[in-house]
Order: structure tokens, then sequence, then C-alpha cells
């Protein structure tokens, strides 16, 4: 049986994330983590705040706080807003952790060893204003290529052509706004990118027509322009140290300059990734109480042990770059040697890359960014205190950004759950198990045969689900959440036509019969509901006596769960709808569409 491992890009310590972090990462792995476990296999979902950086030492710093306790507190208020989401991680880690620090540290010793990092002067921003040198992204100007005037100097968000300090028109420091900086020499380690390129452009090539196109673009247009090295260090205090003393000699027989690379920190997004892997080691050491093998957990990413895994990775077009490029030379260079000819194996067990990657556009809010500082746009906390969860999950789901940039609205939400949750789900849950209860004293009915509606039915039924199960394998979310609305549509059809209501007044069997098919159909909305809408289908599902969450169906199984004389009731309303009043009060706190 396939195993299979997810992970979604891991959103930043600083700061509540919006309904586009969701969109764009976290709740599609859900669903599809979801989906995967009701199918049987074995899953394993993990995600991880993302917790180094210039960023987490400056909030820090404004909080009060050192970035230690700064993260603390921060990854614990993601950890359960993720949670009241209903975002079923298997472990939601930190990439500040122990394990994230001895992968990394060993990752860069072997890259070290195998020629594939170097070291080199550099000369770095330093804002006298700040007294301290300034990382690529805190320093910000004109981008030379696009004329936007707030690029960062590693990437111009606009053009998204990367950059460095020295490339931008009138840079800044974007920590005080002062022009007062200076260039210092300062010495760095850098991955040798530029050796990995035709290496990446062949296997990138190899997944063209299994990952998006979206995703192929953005790598290849990355090559295209030429592949640079990357400095994979930076003068912070916070992060992981390089501890380079213990490194051997490189191809070369050079050892590192242990004294000019003492205080330096790996760059945020050479860890970040990694932590994918020391993830893996955190969740087996919190089953085994820190006493984890190396073989409970890397039996997910090395060698044979893990050839039946089928690796999947989620994020937003933004991480991409990093997730088929950076991340990638990383787990070759540590996998391979290169003579400078040719690629050989290095390791008899070696690193797994990622098998299927599936990136996102944007969403957006009324045509715009999402903005903490402007009060505009949905945080997560925010949205809790106005809805259930499970509004939530469908119409980012529904309105997943997968071909191009997608949209939110007040009035656009309001209308598509008002319809799609209370008008077609609830309606017809609640109407079939209300007359359950008022007619045949909540049983499921026995007697009466099935007939021609029903085999329309159960046909309709099976055809749909197979469409909605190659949708869900495919991880195609927007169409998915399109096929499910469909089944949903089909019981309330079949409902309208069948009239048990009608027909209990001349043929109680008949009636039987459309009672005990539609609380069939009940029982199948909880299964394959689920993974978009968790909290209302247990509901659902204990509402005609199924295990929570139940198995995906096989074929030929779809309306066959539940057996006569089965005990049924209806819960209380499922999905209230959105009122006119509630999206003028929410357009007036959260913005709306600007003039």
């Amino acid at each position: 049986m396939t195993r299979i491992l997810i992970t979604s890009a891991l959103p930043y310590i600083n700061g509540i994330k919006h309904l586009g972090t969701l969109a764009g990462s976290m709740l599609p792995a859900d669903v599809f983590a979801r989906f995967q476990r009701s199918l049987g296999r074995e899953t394993l979902y993990l995600c991880a705040t993302d917790e180094h950086g210039t960023p987490t030492e400056l909030a820090a710093a404004e909080a009060g706080m050192s970035p230690a306790a700064f993260c603390d507190e921060q990854h614990e208020i993601q950890h359960r807003l993720g949670r009241a989401f209903g975002l079923s991680w298997d472990h939601f880690g930190r990439s500040s952790s122990v394990q994230n620090r001895r992968v990394t540290q060993m990752f860069a010793q072997t890259l070290w060893e195998q020629g594939f990092i170097e070291e080199r002067v550099t000369q770095q921003v330093y804002s006298n204003a700040d007294k301290r040198f300034l990382p690529d992204r805190y320093v910000i100007g004109t981008c030379p290529h696009c004329g936007y005037e707030a690029a960062r100097g590693d990437q111009c968000e606009n053009c998204t052509r990367v950059l460095d300090p020295a490339d931008l028109i009138k840079p800044r420091s974007a920590v005080s706004g002062s022009p007062d900086i200076e260039i210092r020499p300062s010495k760095h380690l850098f991955l040798r990118q530029s050796l990995f390129a035709e290496r990446l452009r062949a296997w990138i090539e190899g997944k063209k027509g299994d990952w998006p196109l979206l995703v192929t673009s953005i790598a290849l247009k990355w090559l295209d322009e030429g592949l640079q090295d990357r400095g994979i260090t930076r003068d912070l205090e916070w992060g992981v140290p390089v501890n380079a003393a213990d490194w051997g000699a490189n191809p070369d027989g050079q050892k590192p300059d242990v004294e000019g690379l003492a205080g330096k920190v790996f760059y945020v997004w050479f860890d970040a990734p990694i932590e994918y892997i020391a993830a893996t080691w955190e969740w087996a050491d919190a089953k085994a109480g820190g006493q984890a093998q190396d073989a409970d957990w890397q039996r997910w990413w090395r060698g044979e042990a893990a050839s039946d895994v089928t690796y999947v990775e989620f994020m937003g077009k933004d991480n991409v770059p990093f997730h088929t490029v950076g991340f990638p030379c990383t787990l070759i260079g540590v996998n391979e040697r290169f003579d400078g000819k040719a690629w050989s194996p290095a390791s008899n067990a070696p690193w797994k890359l990622v098998d299927r990657l599936k990136g996102f556009n944007w969403l957006d809010y009324y045509g715009g960014k999402f903005s903490t500082s402007q009060k505009r746009g949905v945080f997560m906390d925010h949205a809790l205190e106005l809805l259930p969860p499970d509004y939530w999950r469908w119409w980012v789901t529904a309105n997943t950004p997968e071909t191009s940039d997608a949209t939110f609205t007040w009035e656009q939400f309001q209308a598509q759950v008002n319809a799609d949750l209370a008008d077609v789900l609830g309606n017809f849950v609640n109407r079939i198990l209300k007359f359950t209860e008022s007619r045949f004293e909540g049983v499921v009915p026995e007697g009466g045969e099935d007939g021609p509606l029903e085999a329309k039915l159960r046909a309709d039924v099976e055809a749909k689900l197979a469409e909605l199960t190659e949708l869900m394998e495919a991880m195609e979310f927007r169409k998915s959440a399109t096929a499910l609305r469909q089944l949903w549509v089909l019981g309330n059809q079949y409902l309208t036509e069948a009239a048990p209501w009608t027909a209990i007044k001349t043929d109680r069997d008949r009636a039987a019969v459309a009672v005990r098919t539609g609380l069939n159909l009940v029982a199948l909305f909880a299964k394959v509901s689920e993974p978009f809408i968790p909290f209302a289908c247990e509901k659902i599902a204990e509402g005609v006596g199924e295990a929570f969450p139940g198995r995906w169906p096989k074929a030929g199984e779809a309306l066959a769960a539940l057996e006569p004389g089965q005990t049924v009731k209806a819960p209380e309303v499922l999905f209230r709808k959105v009122e006119d009043a509630q999206v003028a009060e929410w357009v007036e706190r959260f913005g709306g569409a600007e003039a």
C-alpha cells in the first residue's frame, strides 16, 4: 500500500494568518490528507511554524520579548487556531526545534564535504542608523527591472525577479527607513546552486504534465534566467548556528574558516524546508517519549524504507522557487556527488525529493491584498469569531485559486455558503431526518423494493462519486467541491421526485423505500464531505449512527451503509444562513470594495 507524506508550506511565526494562507497551503493539504486517510492509506500530514530570520527578531524586540519567548507564544497561537479550523496535522512542529538544528547542521556539513558549499567574503549592507547588518529582505528600494518602489533586497514581489541589495535604486533600511547605509565585508557560506542547473532542469522537465503548469513554469523561468549561487548564512543572533568546527575538508582539501564563520546562522530559507524532515523526527520523538530511533522517522524519507512513500507538497506560488530549486539543491547535494561532468550516488539511503507539488495562486480581498496594518481582510482568529470553521473551509476550498488568482468578497461568500451549505446540504439532511422521526419513529424503515427511480439514482451517484474520487486523487480541489455539491443536489432531486411525504398517504412501503434511500444518502454525504466540512459531518454521521470519520465508499457500496432498524436522529441546525445585516457589519469592520 502506498504511504502518503504531506507537507504544507510553513506559516511564518510573525502574525496570525489570513484566509489566503489557508487557501494557498494548509487547507488543501488538510482536505487531501483527510481524503487519503478515508481511503485507508497510511498518511502523515506535517506542518510547522517557520521561526527564524530578521522579522522574528524585530517583532520580538517590538513586543519586549526574547525571540525564543516570542516564538513560544506565537507557535501556541498558530497551533490553536489551526486546530480550531480542523487542520488535522499529525504533528505541528517548529523550525527552532533541536531536531531541525541537528538535521540542518548535518546537511550543511555533508554539502561542504562534497564541495557544494564554499566560503565567500561578501559586501553586506550595514545600517548606521540601526547599528546592525541588514538581511537582504530588510533593504528596500526601487526594482531596476519593473520600477516597483518597495522591492526587497532579495526579491521583487511585483515582478518576482531575484535581486541583490546592490541592485536596488535608492536603497534604504526597512527597519528605520534611513538611507544611511554602507557596505561592509563579511564572510558567508554559499550553496553552489549553479552546479545543479542541468540536473534540476532534467528533474523538473520530467514533472511536466504531473505538476501544475504554474509550478513547472515558475521553476523553469528561474532556470532560464540562470541559476545563481545562493548565500545560506546571515549575520543574526536568532537561527540555526553554523557550528562548522567538526566539518571535514572539502574535495579541494580545504577546511572551513571556523573563526570567520563564528556567530553566523543559517539563512531561514535554508533551514525552513529542512524542517519538513525534522518535523517527522519531532513527530516520532513525541510518540516515543523523546526516544525515537532513526528508523522510526527516516522510513518516511530515506532509501528503500521510503520506496512506497508518495511525498506531496502544498504551497503558494511565491514559495514555489524555494521548493523546486533551493530545497532540491540541498537534497540532491546530500544524496549525490558531482565531478564536474557527471552525477553519481553518494549515499545508499538517499533522502526523498518531492513526488507531487501543488502550487496555488493568490486569494485576494476585493481585488487587493489582505493587510493587517490597514485592517483589510479576514484573518483566522476573526473568522472563527464570526462563523463556525466549516463555513470558511467550504468557501475557501470551493474557490481554491488553482488556475488563477481568486477574490474574496462578503457578498459572494454569503451567497455561496447560504446556497450550498444551508439550502442544498443542510436542507436535505434536515428534511429526511425530521420526516423519519415524525413518520417512522426515528428508525430506518424496512419494506418495499427499489424501483426505476432508485436504480437511476444509484447509477447517477456512482458516476458522480467516481468523478469526485478521481478529482480528489488529482488534487483538483475547486472541481472536487463542484462535484460534491452536485452529489448533494442529486439527493435533493431524488427526494423531490420520490416525495415520501406524499407516498406515505397511500403507500407506506413506497415511502419506506424513499426514506431508506434518503437516509443512506445522508450517510454517504457524511463520508465524502468530511474532508471539506468535518465538523458538520461529525454531526451528520452521529445523526444516522455511523462511525466518524467514515471510510470512502467503494464502487457499488455508496448507498448500502444503513440497515433497517437503525435508529436515527436529526441534528441541530447544521448551517444557519448568513444575513444581510451581518454582511453589512462585516464590510464595515473589515473593509469592502475600495473606491
